[in-house]
Order: C-alpha cells, then structure tokens, then sequence
C-alpha cells in the first residue's frame, strides 16, 4: 500500500472523554495520526512494549512494522492492537483502551 494513502480514523470514547473522527496517513501509526488531530490519548513508550494504549480495533486493518508488537495471539484475535505501532491500512473505528 503506498504511504500517501490517506484514511480516516473513528475513535470511540472508551477512556477518552469524546468521539473523534480524523485522517490518518499510512506511513503514521495510529497514535501519531491521533496526536497530529491534536488528540492526546494515554502512551508511553511509543514501541509497542509497556501496553499503555492497548486498544479495541472495532473494524478496518492495520499493519504491524515490528515483529512482536507486545501482543499475545488471543490478544490479536479479540481485536485488540496497539496504536503506538499500528498502521492503518484502511479506514478504522477504534475503541481507545480496552
């Protein structure tokens, strides 16, 4: 997928205080895409270990550019992902935390 391609992300509420709808890039992950709509969810360590923004993926795809991104197998298969480190490859609807 080409890295200017542009998506829109759906951030239920979750533990943030209000809905937001925003663009992503695909070169962006999904926390970068957050901050640059000015929306500052809970992160840490921007690398996909300490699990601070573990998050709900509602629908839509994503790609990981790391090998292990701190998530077990079950974990993925519930839908849940980490923003940090996960790039869009699609629109999304999100759910931050879990």
């Amino acid at each position: 997928m080409p890295s200017n391609s542009l998506f829109t992300i759906a951030l239920e509420p979750g533990n943030l205080q209000s809905p937001a709808d925003f663009p992503a890039n695909a070169s962006q992950t999904i926390l970068q895409a957050c901050e640059a709509a000015l929306i500052y969810p809970p992160s840490s360590c921007r690398n996909g270990t300490c699990r601070t923004c573990i998050s709900t993926l509602i629908s839509g795809d994503i790609s990981y550019q790391i090998d292990w991104p701190g998530l077990s197998a079950e974990e993925k298969q519930a839908g849940l992902i980490l923003p940090c480190v996960a790039y869009p490859q699609s629109d999304l609807r999100v759910k931050w935390g879990i």
